[in-house]
């Protein structure tokens, strides 16, 4: 089976650099019997790497230990689901995942586009051969999952943190996320080097670029819900590089989504979508790295080996790549439209992609920056939480800030006027609410007060504009308020859906300011005595100890008050895994949603004559965050759901233009 899957891969690896040269061949001479063939050779390098990963996954399944990557990644106690975690939980395993979701979405991509391609945009399948080409050398000569050894008696398990099941899904989001961002990059490498100068790449990408955005998003809070109960410190992000890692072309791609509506709209931005599209790419080839390179220190990197030169040459080789093309293309992607008023949607747009990109580059350097001074001065700096939490708030709170007023302002100009009267409303409910937060004494916190306040404007803007736009509906002959607000939606998914996207970030920031009024306490108990925090009495009731199938398990039994009314028992301790012989903090959370705050426990000592050390914390509206994730999903299938009448529209748009004989 070991040499079925190193026969896949090199199959793979022959078939995605046929369609890189012979593809090139073809867009380059217009041969199209060549192009089809280099289409079909991508199309194959899919099948080989499904292949490869049958291979793999099917090892793990019969505890096939002669493949040293499953021997180090497994045992054979490890319960049955995890065996998909341990597929992708180390390096060789994630970077096979990387290049099946690559060749499987650019497939599927180039078959439902292939009249596209195939007349405008040729050179798609050369640029998509060419990075499959080089995860698959990469599977086949530097980090082969297929490495054979003596098998020992039983394997090395997994790393407990990721026997989680939010670890079934939240890599493989990531990854969604990061391959998507292909898609759009392949579409405009091939529209530059065809010397198309319109919109075409950017209208048949367009929910592929959704998709992959909004995996990358759901896959970071899906990650922070993992790291807030596996890892045991009582938050849920905390500026980790490899958190950061996927934060970035999150950020890059969210600027990239409201810039082409500007180039949509008024042909403008055209150099700027560019530069914003490869951007997004380079940085999740750069999330990529950092998550498989071992260069940097994280409790999210699981992986270590020499590919880390591989994937930064690859890395500096697709940004010389994008730039050269970039510059190459100037006099064609250039436009005479201009930007006419500061005061309109386009600027408020634009407003929105500098600082989102301000917030990208900054984030990359705190990244960045311990590599650079530990290469130039050979000393690691490490650049903490305290350098990313000022500049959230510095390009955070504008940025929240324009999301209520962006949506208020007119296309090309808006006259002060109609602003103003536009804002009233939004205005009064942020200030009230300001207000009354002060009286509830939220002061103790600047920052988290400016966030509420802003929450609340961008709030009352969004009701503000479905409230408009149903009315005007209704005024149309709609029969009933709610068929007026279902005809509202469904005429303009993106926006709407973009609306209900913009509300669940007001719900994360609602969640994240609620931190400046957190508390923690640390206590050293014994059974039967208590402690008290923020109105809840937690009273220890003795340790339990349970052997489990791969650990055993020492529990803290608590039994929590609030008032006269017991309102839960936690259980709060550490698995010991035996296999991986590895220690884990396991907390107990208890959320009340009536205050919308978190109980937090953990167990930070157990002590042979019985007592404990605790570590508790309220963490106020943490449940926030977690609604952001769901009101999230459903506004991004709102915007990625089909519309017959926007793919009609679509299709006239994408249709080739006759060529005069």
């Amino acid at each position: 089976m070991a040499d079925l899957g190193r026969a896949a891969l090199f199959v793979a690896l022959g078939l995605a650099l046929y369609a890189a040269i012979a593809g090139s061949l073809a867009a380059y001479r217009a041969r199209r019997r060549l192009h089809e063939s280099a289409r079909n050779a991508f199309i194959g390098a899919f099948a080989a790497t499904a292949v490869a990963a049958f291979v793999l996954l099917n090892a793990f399944r019969t505890h096939d230990f002669s493949f040293t990557y499953v021997a180090e990644h497994s045992s054979r106690k490890l319960p049955f689901p995890y065996y998909l975690t341990a597929f992708w939980g180390g390096q060789e395993g994630s970077l096979l995942l990387w290049l099946t979701v690559l060749t499987g979405l650019g497939s599927a991509a180039v078959l439902l586009n292939r009249s596209l391609i195939r007349r405008l945009l040729p050179w798609t399948v050369p640029v998509l051969g060419a990075i499959a080409a080089f995860f698959a050398f990469v599977l086949t000569f530097v980090a082969s999952p297929f490495a054979r050894a003596a098998p020992p008696p039983d394997g090395a398990g997994l790393t407990p943190s990721l026997q989680n099941p939010y670890m079934m899904i939240h890599p493989p989001l990531l990854y969604l996320g990061y391959v998507g961002m292909t898609i759009p990059f392949v579409f405009a490498a091939g529209a530059l080097l065809s010397g198309r100068n319109d919109e075409r790449w950017i209208v048949v990408t367009r929910r592929w670029t959704l998709l992959a955005w909004a995996a990358l998003g759901i896959g970071i809070l899906l990650g922070a819900k993992w790291a807030y109960e596996e890892v045991g410190w009582g938050g849920y992000y905390g500026w980790d590089p490899v958190e950061n890692a996927a934060l970035m072309p999150w950020l890059a791609s969210t600027a990239f989504l409201h810039s082409v509506m500007v180039q949509e709209k008024k042909n403008m931005l055209r150099v700027w979508n560019m530069v914003l599209v490869s951007l997004a790419f380079c940085l999740s080839l750069f999330g990529t790295f950092l998550t498989r390179s071992g260069v940097l220190s994280s409790i999210h990197s699981f992986a270590q080996s020499p590919i880390g030169a591989w994937f930064l040459g690859f890395i500096v080789a697709a940004a010389i790549f994008s730039t050269a093309l970039i510059f190459w293309r100037l006099p064609l992607l250039r436009t005479r439209t201009r930007l006419e008023s500061l005061a309109s949607r386009e600027a408020a747009f634009l407003y929105n992609n500098l600082l989102l990109v301000a917030f990208t580059l900054t984030v990359l350097w705190g990244v960045a920056f311990p590599l650079l001074s530990e290469a130039v001065r050979g000393e690691r700096i490490t650049v903490g939480p305290p350098y990313f939490d000022f500049f959230l708030r510095v390009f955070g709170l504008p940025l929240l800030l324009l999301m209520g007023i962006g949506p208020l302002v007119a296309w090309r100009r808006t006259s002060l006027r109609s602003l103003g009267a536009s804002l009233v409303w939004p205005t009064v409910a942020a200030l009230v609410a300001g207000a009354v937060l002060l009286a509830l004494g939220a002061g103790s916190s600047i920052p988290a007060l400016i966030a509420y306040t802003f929450s609340v404007f961008v709030l009352a803007a969004i009701v503000l504009e479905f409230v408009r736009g149903t009315r005007a509906r209704k005024a149309l002959g709609e029969r009933t308020w709610l068929s007026a607000f279902e005809s509202l939606v469904s005429r303009n998914r993106r926006r709407y859906g973009g609306y209900v996207v913009h509300a669940a970030i007001v719900l994360l920031a609602i969640g994240v300011a609620g931190n400046a009024y957190g508390a923690t306490k640390v206590r050293h108990l014994k059974p039967g005595e208590s402690m008290s925090i923020r109105g809840y009495r937690l009273q220890y009731q003795g340790a339990l100890v349970h052997n489990g199938v791969n650990d055993r398990e020492e529990r803290a039994r608590l039994a929590v008050w609030r008032g006269h009314s017991q309102v839960a028992t936690l259980m709060a301790g550490k698995n010991q895994y035996l296999a991986e012989q590895q220690t884990s903090n396991e907390v107990s959370i208890h959320t009340d949603w009536l205050r919308a705050q978190d109980l937090f426990v953990i167990g930070d000592q157990f002590n042979k004559d019985g007592s404990v050390v605790l570590k508790v914390l309220v963490n106020p509206l943490v449940p926030f965050v977690w609604l952001a994730g769901l009101v999230f999903l459903l506004g991004a299938l709102i915007a990625m759901w089909p519309d017959p009448r926007e793919a009609r529209r679509l299709a006239r748009r994408a249709e080739p233009v006759p060529v005069t004989p």
